[in-house]
């Protein structure tokens, strides 16, 4: 995600030391709307700016997290309004390839706010949940809860890494990164067959439920 070290991270620098927070909240915005701006190295540089006294953690959280809640809502509605023909049409200004598109549409629609909650965390994949939440009917109330908490932890994460570089931890963050992700992957495997269990089983006991229901009465 980040190449951790104080080499790459202040070349934003002047952008931020500039315009500070609204900065922080138009990048944010940007990004989520599926723009190629640098949301996450922002939101990193922020909090690397944090820990080195030139902006303060309130301010850095408050607009990174209102900024991500508004960028995926403003999506949200463009995806209720317009449609998933739309998205098919014009996503490719915003690299949504069909490919793309068809992935995330089975997410939402399989996972529901569990989906939007959990794109906030992976790279090119967050900008399409909010078109894609919209244009397969999620109800608002579930998207905009699912934003929002995804927002909150997502935010003070890629602040938190930025400000740990400020400390000169990145290589540390990376080593421990680095041994913990044989226990990601068994994590994410189990919750893959996990949920492929819970469909089987769901399915078993539609095809049962079918079934009876066609059972002549006697």
């Amino acid at each position: 995600m980040w190449h951790f070290g104080t080499n790459t991270m202040p070349d934003l620098s002047p952008l931020l030391e500039h315009w500070r927070y609204p900065a922080i909240f138009v990048v944010v915005v940007l990004g989520n709307l599926g723009l190629p701006v640098p949301e996450e190295s922002v939101l990193a540089l922020g909090g690397f700016l944090v820990q080195r006294g030139d902006l303060r953690l309130p301010g850095v959280i408050t607009a990174g997290v209102l900024a991500a809640i508004a960028g995926d809502n403003l999506g949200y509605w463009v995806g209720r309004r317009y449609g998933r023909d739309a998205l098919e049409r014009y996503g490719r200004y915003v690299w949504i390839t069909p490919d793309r598109l068809e992935r995330a549409s089975a997410a939402m629609t399989r996972h529901g706010g569990l989906a939007v909650f959990a794109a906030r965390f992976v790279p090119g994949v967050r900008t399409l949940a909010g078109p894609v939440a919209g244009a397969t009917g999620m109800r608002p109330v579930t998207f905009m809860l699912s934003n929002a908490l995804g927002a909150l932890a997502y935010v003070p994460y890629a602040v938190g890494l930025g400000y740990a570089v400020g400390y000169g931890a990145g290589h540390a963050i990376e080593g421990v990164l680095g041994r913990a992700e044989p226990y990601f992957v068994a994590a994410i495997a189990l919750v893959t067959l996990a949920l492929i269990a819970r469909r089987l089983i769901h399915h078993r006991r539609s095809r049962a439920a079918s079934a009876r229901a066609r059972r002549p009465a006697r």
